[in-house]
């Protein structure tokens, strides 16, 4: 599902795509696991009975407390037996007992100051957090609920906005709303940053934070300088529209006079989609009710670009599946770097289905309802693709700013319109030229197109058939990179780098001169680059990027120059590290990002060699530092375990002071989605930690076949049958751990969300109560079918060419989702992403199939996230408490129940026997 990630949540609540980031985070709190318990089992298990360790089902707890003392005491003093009244002690054993009292109290109190002294003893709050400990130190703080749905868990991280200069400057900052500066909107050298003097590249945008036009105030939600700094295209009264698009009213500030006029003064209330600065700084082309303008800056006049855009046909910005499946944001615009021509999307979503979306309790239009209405469901109906069905029509067009001329040029051997995804668009310096890239339904044969828009001629100078080569798929990519000619400097034809596959793993390449077919290779090996690449130094010929050479589970940044040589690495190799970094204009600069397995920080740094040395530290997470010291945090073990030949990251969160003698409860998670990484060095606190922590379970993540980072063999061996290797590979696993002598094979269950519910339910349906008890389930697809046709297609190909493998990856086998003990799901009324269908779809089988052991959640009005009105909180809580009580077997079953009519009785019994105490 589209690319994304959710807050706090890491993948738990992620669309079905990831480009990750992900991150999307979660969390909840402990609730009465232990009321349910009879004191009797629990002196019991005190005593070390196994044969009623074996069948008691508490949280791990490694506090003895004196109420459970009194406890014991008090349920043997309802025992019978022989009465022997109390005896005195004589006073010479009384006066003996005393002297050898005190002789070991001061003793003790001697060596607990020679061990202070001598400074050996720290308390647990003042060690710092070990992420590679393999046991807990001292005592702490449990993780709680209400911490990670709080937020406390969250590193705090600060996003820079990098700007280029007009005369072409980097390192250059813009700050927007930031307590240092008195002024609201300014431009500085990020050398400068701190410093309350104004340097030679200060310049100050907007001094205040709102102005007026007319009788109007105006609150900017968002801004955007022109290249020359002169002025800001400013958005307010923004309102969010899918996952990334929005609508507002976008005004022209003059960074001089510090005034302001609406972006088109003959509509000043219309909401506008989407508008972007010429290079040229000249011009702004905008998106209104699904059509194109341009607005020349000197002359205020405001000319139309197209006319028939309407609810089913759109100009310049991407409709629902090509915003949540393609781009990840709400463009479909690019101006050419000389500002002569605009390229954007025309879609034609006319023969799309309809899906419609209700909102019961809220009214996302704003529109009020007639009268006699009000009672009545707000319907919002989206064209949405879903597997098999007909897609949106993309065509390229262009705009000639000068003529202003509307075209488009027809390349031979081009896919149909209905088998055409355009993914991306780069324009290719001054000249004209731009690169166009485009797959075919199902993204396993890509085309990479060459366009003359001043010739209006375009050719195919690449085609991959990626099934062909390895039965995989072609990932959506917006990270090509124009490379301009630069002959004095080693470069005597323009090119581009791309990433391209290589002996089964993602590399990067260098294609020059343009319509080049076979690149200089400037990676390889048996690691994989990430999003690359991450920047350009044209000056030095750099290219950066990050990649998993050292591990799989880690991320650093390297550079190679464009031939190939000189690769190094920019973060420190030598310890583990998960880094990202956003790079200035040029490439000279960085905001290093460190995510872990330590606590996060994050520094601004000049690339190694290039300039004077600088590095701030913006960042420490000090607090956050002192917060984990002073709680217990679970024990991760990272590891890889065989299956069928493939070698599968895994991490096992153990509960802070495990103890391999006893036998815990076994809690699997997974997102498991296509391409996805779950097991990973970055330091996260989340709901897992919370379940190991703070409810004493071991959690157990499995990254099985079908994830990303570890090379194309694993990754694509589920094409064409999603659910089947993912299913058997955590089964798998979850059998390796029921052999374990401190893992209670009789309480294992399993949870996800999105594509993590999905695969709880494929893995409980192939699994059928063998090794997995219970499962959890949240916004599940269960069929398909029923989601969107670009995503689900570029890994099952369409149903009509797929039947067979349709059918098997459905949730379809409802007898063998009767042998789990129970298992719960959990959906947003109102998901646009996967919709309730799915869940419906499913209870309709079981009803059918009779089949009951299972719970269901709707959430009125929540989307994929489910939020709506406390509904993420309740969520937690019902992961938590559905969890207690299976493990405490509160869901075990019996065979032709009785009813209990005598239930009076036997509560007058148990308030006796309370009494009698």
């Amino acid at each position: 599902m589209a690319p994304d990630g959710h807050d706090i949540f890491g993948e738990e609540t992620q669309p079905l795509a990831q480009n990750m980031e992900p991150i999307r985070d979660s969390v909840d709190d402990h609730r009465e696991s232990f009321s349910s318990i009879s004191t009797t089992s629990a002196i019991l298990e005190q005593l070390n009975d196994k044969a009623t360790k074996d069948s008691v089902h508490k949280p791990y707890s490694d506090e003895h407390s004196d109420s459970t003392l009194r406890d014991r005491r008090e349920e043997f003093d309802l025992e019978d037996g022989k009465y022997y009244p109390p005896t005195s002690v004589d006073r010479k054993a009384k006066r003996y007992l005393w002297i050898m009292g005190m002789v070991c109290l001061v003793g003790w109190l001697l060596a607990a100051g020679l061990f202070v002294a001598r400074g050996s003893y720290k308390h647990a709050s003042s060690k710092p957090h070990d992420p590679a400990a393999t046991s807990s130190r001292g005592s702490g703080h449990k993780i709680t609920l209400d911490q990670i749905l709080g937020g406390q868990w969250r590193a705090q991280r600060h996003a820079i906005s990098w700007i280029a200069g007009p005369q072409g400057e980097d390192g250059l900052l813009l700050e927007r709303g930031d307590a240092r500066n008195k002024d609201y909107l300014v431009v500085k050298d990020v050398r400068s940053r701190d410093s309350n003097e104004h340097s030679e590249h200060t310049r100050i945008l907007m001094s205040q934070g709102s102005f007026r036009v007319g009788e109007q105030f105006i609150y900017p939600s968002e801004t955007w300088p022109s290249p020359d700094l002169q002025k800001v295209l400013v958005l307010s009264d923004k309102q969010s529209n899918w996952r990334h698009s929005f609508t507002g009213r976008y005004w022209i500030f003059d960074v001089n006079s510090q005034t302001a006029q609406a972006l088109d003064p003959s509509n000043i209330d219309g909401r506008v989609q989407l508008a972007s600065w010429s290079p040229q700084s000249d011009a702004i082309v905008f998106t209104r009710d699904n059509n194109m303008f341009l607005r020349d800056i000197k002359s205020g006049s405001v000319k139309p670009i197209t006319k028939d855009g309407g609810p089913e046909l759109f100009y310049g910005v991407p409709d629902w599946v090509f915003e949540e499946e393609v781009f990840a944001g709400n463009s479909a615009t690019w101006w050419s770097e000389d500002g002569k021509y605009i390229a954007f999307l025309r879609t034609d979503e006319s023969k799309v289905p309809t899906f419609p979306i209700q909102y019961y309790l809220s009214r996302p239009s704003g529109e009020k309802p007639k009268p006699g209405e009000e009672n009545y469901p707000e319907v919002r109906d989206i064209k949405y693709p879903k597997a098999g069905a007909p897609n949106p029509i993309v065509n390229l067009q262009f705009y000639d700013v000068e003529k202003a001329e509307v075209f488009y040029m027809e390349i031979e051997g081009d896919f149909e319109d209905k088998d055409r995804l355009i993914t991306e668009v780069v324009w290719a310096g001054k000249n004209g030229k731009v690169l166009v890239r485009e797959t075919n339904r199902e993204s396993d044969v890509l085309k990479v197109i060459l366009v003359d828009v001043e010739r209006r001629t375009g050719q195919t100078v690449r085609e991959v058939d990626v099934n062909a080569l390895d039965g995989g798929w072609f990932e959506v990519s917006e990270d090509t990179t124009y490379i301009p000619a630069d002959p004095g400097n080693g470069r005597p034809h323009a090119g581009y780098v791309d990433t391209v596959i290589h002996d089964g793993f993602d590399h990067l390449a260098y294609f020059t001169p343009l319509d080049s077919k076979t690149p200089i290779l400037l990676t390889s090996g048996k690691w994989e680059v990430v999003k690359a690449p991450s920047a350009i130094d044209l000056k030095n010929n750099y290219v950066y990027f990050i990649a998993t050479k050292e591990s799989s589970i880690q991320r650093h940044a390297y550079r190679v120059k464009l031939d190939g040589t000189g690769m190094e690495a920019v973060t420190d190799t030598s310890k583990e590290g998960y880094y990202d970094v956003s790079f200035s204009k040029a490439g000279g600069y960085g905001l290093v990002s460190y995510s872990g397995p330590d606590i996060p920080w994050q520094k601004i740094i000049n690339m190694p060699g290039i300039g004077e040395k600088y590095e701030e530290t913006i960042e420490d997470n000090s607090s956050l530092k002192r917060f984990a010291a002073e709680h217990e945090m679970p024990i991760q073990i990272y590891q890889t375990v065989n299956i069928d030949g493939f070698e599968l990251n895994l991490v096992e969160r153990r509960p802070p002071h495990f103890d391999p003698k006893k036998k815990y409860p076994v809690l699997f998670w997974m997102y498991q989605g296509p391409g996805s990484q779950s097991v990973s060095k970055q330091f996260t606190v989340d709901f897992q930690a919370y379940v190991a922590s703070g409810l004493g379970y071991i959690v157990v993540t499995l990254d099985g076949r079908g994830t990303g980072f570890v090379g194309r063999k694993t990754r694509c061996a589920i094409r064409g049958n999603i659910g089947h290797w993912e299913s058997y590979d955590q089964i798998a696993a979850a059998k390796m751990w029921a052999k374990k002598k401190y893992v209670d094979a009789n309480r294992m269950a399993i949870w996800g969300w999105s594509y993590g519910g999905f695969m709880t339910l494929k893995t409980l349906e192939v699994d059928a109560g063998e090794t997995f008890k219970y499962g959890m389930a949240v916004a599940p697809v269960t069929d398909w079918r029923f989601y969107d046709s670009i995503y689900t297609e570029r890994y099952m190909h369409t149903p009509q060419n797929n039947p067979g493998g349709y059918d098997n990856t459905s949730i379809h086998d409802v007898e063998s989702l009767s042998k789990n003990v129970r298992f719960l799901v959990m959906h947003g009324v109102a998901d646009d992403n996967v919709h309730t269908q799915s869940t419906y779809t499913l209870i309709d089988k079981l009803d059918l199939g009779g089949v009951t052991n299972y719970d269901v959640h709707v959430f009125p009005d929540s989307d994929h996230s489910i939020y709506f009105h406390n509904a993420n909180k309740i969520v937690y809580e019902k992961l938590t408490n559905w969890l207690i009580n299976a493990f405490n077997g509160e869901w075990l079953r019996t065979v032709s129940p009785v009813p209990i009519v005598n239930v009076d009785k036997r509560k007058k019994k148990s308030k006796r026997m309370i009494d009698a105490r």
